[in-house]
């Protein structure tokens, strides 16, 4: 089939068959020979995720002209020393004034390329800033629109509960954006089938990478919601039209160094070990509806 351009390698193929098995979108059969081949209606159904050519021990399938050859192999990796690195992660607020040099930028950048996506929808959008006089530009900007707002006429409610940051913001602390020198601002289309949860699982990914690297990060909650208050910021940067801006990380070479790990308050583990639905009222059904939407 031309557009998917799925090929056996017949003389390597071992019919095992762990191709068909894995294909999660049920594209691929065997033939009379036991070697996979695109069923009816494959060409269609198949989501383009590679599992196929990913899956074969001898490598006898390429895929959407991606031959196996081009690709790694997969290492067996210490659990322990992955364990420490998700223990030892922390968000960064200190960063040096400085860029990070090309070749980590770049290798973050195409990090993101494996990062899974629901359905294999693979059209996030990454905007980063690569350079800290760009990013002293932005945060001068939004510093500047903030301390309008907040010495301006608004309800004193507000100006109460952010009074700490306006106070900080006019004495010229950089309390958004936390000096870092970079910042991506993830986005997704608003037809995307995981629109909230994609962009997340990039930034998480993309998290532990830069760690590894030695290079800080901080999840950013007040430059996303200057992003939704100030459209001009999508706008600048670059955010393809009829996508949504999920979030935004900053990241940079650290001005600090911590030595160990911390002892967080464990979260609340149940083992599910019976399965017997209960009966609920309406009115129940509407209140859990409203708790698991409201947001």
């Amino acid at each position: 089939m031309a557009d998917k351009n799925f090929v056996v390698d017949k003389d390597k193929c071992i019919g095992c068959a762990r191709c068909v098995k894995d294909c999660i979108a049920y594209a691929l059969a065997l033939d009379e020979n036991n070697k996979p081949y695109l069923s009816k209606d494959g060409e269609n159904r198949c989501i383009s995720c590679q599992h196929c050519m990913a899956v074969c021990p001898v490598g006898a399938i390429s895929i959407l002209n991606k031959n196996p050859e081009n690709s790694d192999p997969v290492w067996n990796y210490n659990p322990d020393a992955v364990l420490n690195l998700i223990k030892s992660r922390r968000s960064t607020r200190h960063y040096k004034s400085e860029n990070l040099d090309a070749e980590t930028l770049q290798k973050l950048k195409d990090m993101l390329n494996w990062t899974p996506t629901g359905c294999n929808f693979h059209k996030l959008h990454f905007a980063f800033v690569e350079d800290k006089d760009i990013m002293d530009k932005i945060r001068d900007y939004v510093n500047k629109k903030l301390i309008k707002i907040l010495t301006g006429n608004i309800a004193n409610k507000i100006k109460t509960k952010f009074s700490h940051y306006k106070d900080a913001l006019v004495n010229g602390e950089d309390v958004i954006f936390r000096g870092a020198p970079h910042m991506v601002v993830v986005s997704a289309p608003i037809n995307a089938p995981c629109v909230n949860i994609d962009p997340v699982i990039a930034l998480s990914y993309f998290e532990l990478y830069a760690n590894s690297l030695g290079v800080g990060t901080c999840w950013c909650g007040f430059a996303h919601i200057c992003m939704q208050l100030f459209p001009e910021l999508a706008i600048q940067m670059k955010v393809p039209h009829g996508y949504k801006i999920a979030y935004v990380m900053l990241f940079g070479k650290p001005d600090i160094k911590y030595s160990r790990t911390t002892q967080p308050e464990p979260f609340e583990f149940t083992t599910v070990k019976d399965f017997t639905i209960q009966k609920l009222s309406i009115t129940q059904k509407i209140k859990h509806f409203f708790i698991n939407n409201i947001r």
